[in-house]
């Protein structure tokens, strides 16, 4: 079962919806570059699309692990300097087969301030 700050935390920073999501790997896989080298990132990108279409109650373990292992890889991709992310093309890539749009949190930041 997953709990409320790991649930709270994954929505929060998976800014991309499971469409969204998928259709981003559909168009990268065409940009040199766009998409990890590694093909084990594109499966947990998959995964990450899965869990974003399920209710909490659907969440099994395996589902848990991902999300704790996507929320920590978002918070070492991004650091604490957001905007290099948002800089960064490479970065940004690697952070959209999170599901994080890290340009997407720079307008939802620009409106909360």
């Amino acid at each position: 079962m997953v709990d409320d700050a790991l649930w709270d935390e994954f929505h929060a920073l998976v800014n991309m919806g499971p469409d969204e999501l998928r259709d981003w790997l559909t168009s990268a896989a065409g940009e040199p570059g766009a998409l990890p080298p590694d093909l084990a990132g594109v499966e947990r990108s998959r995964r990450i699309a899965e869990i974003l279409g399920k209710e909490r109650g659907e969440i099994t373990d395996d589902d848990v692990a991902v999300m704790r292992s996507v929320v920590d890889s978002i918070h070492e991709l991004r650091g604490t300097d957001h905007e290099a992310s948002r800089a960064d093309e490479a970065v940004r890539h690697r952070l959209m087969c999170l599901g994080h749009d890290p340009l997407r949190a720079a307008a939802a930041d620009a409106t909360d301030s």
